[in-house]
């Protein structure tokens, strides 16, 4: 089994920064991709961004140029930098960690971002 914690929402000034952080424990399997997804109020769950065990990341394309993902694989780690924040950003981020090839995923609990002068 796997748990996923992440942190680091919260109410933000449009035009801010934050940076999410989400660590995952217990039985890790290589290789794995870790993402974060996010669903704003009465709308599905979207995928925002991933990267794998190895470094290689990606984008959905209208988060490109102010979301910014990076891993650190010692530490089962994911981190999602978000700048020049807009009110369409918030939502509750998930963090997702997900084996590869063997079709097993574990989910945070979610982060709340809300973007709000």
């Amino acid at each position: 089994q796997v748990q996923v914690v992440e942190s680091g929402g919260g109410l933000v000034q449009p035009g801010g920064s934050l940076r999410l952080s989400c660590v995952a424990s217990g039985r890790i399997l290589r290789p794995y991709s870790m993402g974060w997804y996010r669903q704003a109020p009465g709308k599905q769950r979207e995928l925002v961004a991933t990267v794998t065990s190895s470094g290689t990341t990606a984008y959905e394309d209208s988060v490109k140029g102010r979301f910014t993902i990076s891993g650190d694989d010692a530490k089962i780690s994911v981190y999602l930098q978000i700048d020049t924040l807009k009110p369409e950003d918030t939502a509750v981020y998930y963090c997702n960690h997900r084996v590869l090839y063997r079709s097993r995923e574990y989910w945070g609990q979610g982060t709340q971002v809300t973007v709000s002068s």
